[in-house]
């Protein structure tokens, strides 16, 4: 299944749902989008190894309303159009799919159907690393996965499980190291869910398109999937995928 065709599906259906409520018209409703610098994107977090940080990443905006939402790319642009023009995007590029993306959560927030559509910022990626470590030591689990290098949570499921315990993998740093943990292609990820019973999933993979193939292979092996980041929040609420980001606002 496609899974971000599937959430748009999902989301005209709620937009039609709701054309009458606050005024919402899709013509003549405008949402801009733009990326983020790294000051606007998580403030001082007092540690210089995050994706965004090193380039590998940029962190889109959108606007509706006055009520934002968010997108991780790996490419960026301003757009700025209706929400028809928004639906009418072929989705052929990553930076259609992250326009598309950081809109429906925008729209969804200022509907008020959904929260933590921004990412946290300064103190907050510390935070969520300590509130993780607290979650995982409730899940008994003997390996954890990580699909998607976040460093503050890579270090929270070393610390409960050490690095034995830990697969990851990435599109951008394969081959690399960190905490221990050499990290794998993120385009051969399989071997994660066939030894994970938990693995936790960037939402930037509904942007980049590889949440089909990642979903599958959860699927084919049993294997429970939590995705984490205020990317997803939208197509969570909208496909009822289980979700993990308690900083985000």
């Amino acid at each position: 299944m496609d899974l971000l065709q599937e959430a748009k599906k999902r989301f005209v259906t709620e937009l039609k749902a709701r054309q009458g409520e606050r005024d919402l018209d899709l013509k003549s409703e405008v949402v801009v989008t733009r990326p983020l610098n790294l000051k606007e994107a998580i403030g001082d977090p007092k540690r210089n190894d995050f994706p965004l940080q090193r380039g590998k990443e940029h962190l889109m905006q959108a606007s509706f309303k006055g009520a934002l939402g968010q997108a991780y790319s790996s490419d960026s642009n301003d757009f700025h159009g209706s929400l028809e023009d928004v639906l009418a995007l072929p989705l052929l590029s990553i930076f259609e799919r992250a326009v598309l993306v950081a809109s429906m959560n925008a729209v969804l927030r200022y509907l008020n159907l959904i929260d933590g559509t921004v990412h946290c910022k300064d103190a907050g990626p510390k935070e969520c690393s300590l509130l993780l470590d607290n979650y995982l030591q409730e899940q008994r689990v003997e390996c954890l996965g990580l699909v998607g290098l976040q460093p503050a949570i890579l270090e929270a499921m070393v610390k409960s499980l050490g690095p034995e315990g830990v697969i990851v993998s990435d599109l951008a740093e394969a081959g690399g190291e960190r905490c221990g943990v050499r990290i794998l292609d993120g385009m051969n990820s399989e071997r994660i869910f066939e030894e994970c019973q938990l693995v936790f999933i960037t939402g930037s993979t509904l942007v980049n398109g590889t949440i089909d193939g990642l979903t599958e292979d959860a699927q084919k092996h049993g294997t429970r999937v939590v995705f984490y980041g205020s990317t997803i929040s939208g197509a969570a609420f909208l496909l009822g995928l289980e979700r993990w980001c308690p900083c985000s606002t």
